[in-house]
């Protein structure tokens, strides 16, 4: 591959995404059931950068709306938006199969079963309270992914079509066991619905602090295995000759990429599709060289998530969307075309 050509490619990409992230901040912190002029919502925020000091022209009320309800869940959407995507990479990329991603294979389905069981039979009388959950969210999601290999794995090898199927096999099980948790939760009812829908309501700064360090952490070990990701593209007997030990390979990105949605899920609930459409996308847009894919999915994804959420939360004067609802009318009909289209192809 040719690194002159590919790098003002990265940079254009990477700097353009960069900027439409910065306004889609700016413009989803001003919609709500209270808008905010725009004047107003960019010195609030600049008002909290360092080595700035306005005086204020805004009042307490818009400021607690921008600072305490709405930029938390801005900040939580970015993250849960690039962990899902970036996590959709490292699936798509080392088991070479557009159609992989965390939810579709039900290793978010057994994160939400994870995470149901820590709020019903151990977070309340744990020390560690809500941190228990990514715990179980990652163990649960772990054994679905290992359920999936196991059913999909034949003569050594993972066949396309039956890794699909067995991932919506597994989800149609998990999703059984989530309806008997539902049936008797009795008044936890309504917080582990919130898992299978997905919703980033009452997010809190605290939620963000705690979701940071997973996509710190993924990004950088997955940014250290782009050349793995080029060099299993080609071939997993190419890369063996190159001294690469497929095999272990696999299983450290797809336990780190188990871990990134996973944790997103434990904080979130189910959100699904972005692993799928965004990585995808890019693909299309900048090719299959993961030094450009990798961080413009990223981005993307944080992009994606947050004006999905942005809909969800103003498109009903009245009421919320569950945000899980906006990605599958997205994701739903991509994810047709994608294995009609694959079909066609095989």
């Amino acid at each position: 591959m040719n690194l002159k050509n590919k790098s003002p490619k990265a940079l254009t990409w990477t700097l353009g995404l960069t900027l439409l992230l910065l306004l889609s901040i700016v413009f989803s912190v001003m919609m709500g059931s209270v808008s905010l002029p725009l004047p107003v919502t960019f010195k609030i925020i600049a008002n909290q950068l360092p080595l700035i000091n306005l005086d204020p022209s805004w009042s307490v009320a818009q400021e607690s709306i921008v600072w305490n309800l709405r930029l938390p869940r801005v900040f939580l959407a970015l993250i849960v938006g690039a962990v899902l995507a970036t996590s959709g990479v490292a699936f798509q990329g080392i088991l070479r199969n557009p159609l992989a991603d965390p939810y579709i294979l039900g290793v978010s389905s057994g994160a939400a079963l994870g995470a149901a069981s820590a709020i019903l039979f151990i977070r309340d009388s744990s020390v560690l309270g809500q941190s228990v959950l990514p715990l179980f969210a990652f163990t649960g999601g772990l054994i679905s992914l290992a359920i999936v290999f196991s059913l999909s794995r034949q003569n050594g090898q993972f066949e396309r079509e039956t890794l699909i199927l067995a991932g919506v096999v597994v989800q149609a099980l998990l999703g059984a066991f989530l309806s008997f948790l539902i049936a008797v939760s009795g008044q936890q009812m309504q917080e582990i619905i919130f898992w299978m829908m997905g919703s980033l309501a009452s997010s809190t700064w605290q939620d963000v602090l705690i979701l940071l360090p997973y996509l710190l952490f993924g990004l950088t070990y997955l940014h250290f295995q782009k050349r793995e990701f080029n060099v299993i593209a080609l071939g997993e007997r190419a890369a063996t000759h190159l001294g690469i030990n497929v095999e272990r390979k696999k299983l450290a990105i797809l336990v780190v990429g188990s871990l990134l949605a996973t944790a997103a899920v434990s904080m979130v609930g189910i959100i699904g599709f972005v692993g799928l459409i965004i990585p995808h996308l890019m693909r299309l847009l900048v090719g299959p060289d993961h030094r450009i894919l990798l961080p413009v999915s990223t981005l993307a994804g944080a992009i994606f998530l947050l004006w999905s959420d942005t809909i969800a939360r103003t498109l009903l004067q009245s009421q919320e969307i569950p945000i899980g609802v906006i990605t599958a009318f997205v994701g739903a009909p991509f994810f047709a075309y994608l294995l009609k289209s694959g079909l066609r192809r095989s």
